[in-house]
């Protein structure tokens, strides 16, 4: 269960960073399953397609996600980044310090 959630959750982000990147049939198969919740019997019937053809549309549109990852980094980048400002956030106590930190953060 916590993989399943890891996974949807890791999913999600990249397709926060990436979704321009993919065509709309993998955007659409992304949106439906992981942030839509829905399954794969749902999106077969949605889609007027087999439940085998959403099994490997999801595939390969997460294949194209992790791809973009591999290569561009800016998942990883941001999650070093969140680590940072949480620790810098944990060390400080000035307050317009703290205010600065968080304007940071709400760059992401």
């Amino acid at each position: 269960m916590r993989d399943e959630l890891e996974r949807t959750m890791r999913m999600n982000y990249l397709y926060d960073f990436y979704h321009e990147l993919l065509t709309d049939k993998q955007r659409n198969y992304i949106k439906l399953y992981y942030l839509e919740d829905y399954a794969l019997s749902e999106i077969a019937e949605t889609l007027d397609v087999t439940r085998q053809a959403v099994y490997d549309n999801l595939k390969r549109s997460r294949d194209s996600l992790e791809h973009y990852e591999e290569n561009l980094g800016m998942y990883e980048a941001f999650e070093a980044r969140t680590e940072i400002i949480e620790q810098l956030k944990s060390k400080v106590h000035d307050e317009e310090v703290l205010k600065l930190i968080e304007q940071l953060e709400k760059l992401d």
